[in-house]
């Protein structure tokens, strides 16, 4: 294992990527702003739903998400250039960590993996070739590096397709009620509509989608498929990102590429001139080989133990969406809710109902009815507005997919007095109904 990691490869792959990678953290800070984003989901609501347990994360006041997003942008310029490489990816990495952890209503497995990757990229010396810093000091150029930094990161984008496609697995998505869903979006656009009114269509999103997941990885490792998967992602990511418009995450897709195709080619692709390709394959092994193997080793297990957890929890993750987060469950399902919210004075029995869309966006209304994690953040805002002399109680119903409205959350539990628990099943959600349609 050890002359397997620390192998020395070319870096060509680890150095475009950089730069691929940075242009498109440069094009997600500032187009979050351009595109109105920041506004939307940081600027405008009076507060938002973090991870619970990061309550004290909120966004900064005035104009300061605003230069917040813009300091991502020039970090992501500096990480693309490769100036002070180190320092912009940390940068980039702490402002990140807190964009994503500081709201839920636009919760994104892309934003997730992101974070990752820009936490994989401070620990790999991505910057001595193509760079400025190489140019400003000449003593850090190489064109090689070692193996475990190529395994590693096929390793966690090999992760995020298989889990894909094992969530994709499951009764709503193989009879097509998600794809139907998806594609009734699409139906209704004016100017591409009609490309999606044949029903092959929702068999081809269901199981292109599934295969595609499955197979990647796979067929881009071997040789002799290669080009041919490499094309299919072209196709599907170029698809994506102008039928479905989900950001900068089929062009990060993309960019994963480089990670499966010989230098040689990098060269011949990129036009890269005067450059020696790295062949010698020595074996060059850091005294600190044994942290940085037990640190990967620990990472790979975290992230393939993670998307596993629902499995533990009581009741369908479908239903309770205990679980769902960080397990690469992407376009799975819709959910749809409806919620009243009353405060009961405990003296008097006297009830009101509490208007949550006066302090709420109609975004975050339309997430936080549907969800028990927001309901319950919500409920605990109220309980400190009101103090202790109010029960609280919530009507809850949610639809999962297009179904029927279910009861969602007990309606006799003062969800004042409950509180979360983030390992395990939350007993004041209703059980899950035996058919969701």
């Amino acid at each position: 294992m050890k002359k397997i990691a620390f192998q020395q490869v070319d870096n060509t792959g680890i150095s475009i990527f950089r730069i691929l990678f940075g242009l498109l953290l440069l094009l997600e800070g500032f187009g979050a702003i351009l595109t109105g984003w920041v506004k939307n989901v940081l600027v405008t609501p009076e507060f938002t739903f973090s991870f619970i347990p990061f309550p004290f994360l909120q966004p900064l006041p005035g104009y300061g998400m605003y230069f917040y997003f813009i300091a991502l942008g020039i970090l992501g310029c500096a990480i693309m250039l490769g100036y002070r490489y180190r320092l912009a990816m940390i940068g980039y990495g702490i402002l990140w960590a807190g964009v994503y952890f500081m709201q839920k209503t636009s919760y994104n497995n892309h934003y997730y993996l992101m974070l990752l990757l820009c936490w994989i990229m401070v620990f790999v010396p991505a910057n001595k070739r193509f760079s400025l810093d190489a140019k400003r000091n000449p003593d850090i150029r190489s064109n090689h590096i070692s193996r475990w930094v190529y395994i590693l990161i096929i390793a966690q984008i090999a992760i995020v397709y298989t889990y894909a496609a094992i969530a994709k697995l499951y009764p709503d998505w193989l009879d097509l009620t998600v794809p139907n869903n998806i594609l009734a979006r699409l139906r209704r656009n004016p100017h591409i509509g009609w490309l999606f009114a044949h029903k092959f269509n929702a068999y081809a999103v269901a199981y292109i989608g599934i295969f595609y997941d499955l197979l990647i990885v796979p067929a881009l490792l071997w040789k002799p498929s290669r080009r041919i998967a490499f094309a299919i992602s072209v196709f599907f990511h170029l698809f994506n990102s102008i039928v479905l418009q989900i950001g900068v995450f089929p062009y990060m897709a993309l960019s994963f590429s480089v990670f499966f195709f010989p230098p040689e080619t990098l060269h011949r692709v990129f036009r890269i001139k005067n450059q020696v390709v790295y062949r010698a394959k020595e074996i060059l092994v850091p005294k600190n080989y044994k942290t940085i193997l037990t640190v990967c080793s620990i990472y790979l297990i975290i992230q393939v133990a993670l998307p596993v957890r629902h499995w533990f929890i009581q009741d369908d993750v479908l239903w309770t969406d205990e679980g769902h987060k960080l397990s690469w469950r992407m376009m799975l399902r819709s959910r749809q809710g409806s919620l009243n919210i009353w405060i009961e004075n405990k003296e008097t029995g006297e009830r009101e109902r509490y208007n949550y869309s006066k302090v709420l966006t109609p975004k975050q209304a339309r997430v936080m009815v549907a969800n028990a994690d927001l309901i319950w953040q919500m409920t605990q805002r109220i309980k400190k507005e009101k103090g202790p002399d109010y029960a609280i109680y919530v009507d809850s119903k949610v639809s999962i997919n297009g179904g029927r409205f279910h009861r969602f959350i007990d309606p006799e539990q003062d969800m004042a007095e409950v509180k979360w628990n983030h390992w395990g099943h939350n007993s004041w959600i209703l059980p899950s109904p035996k058919s969701y349609k």
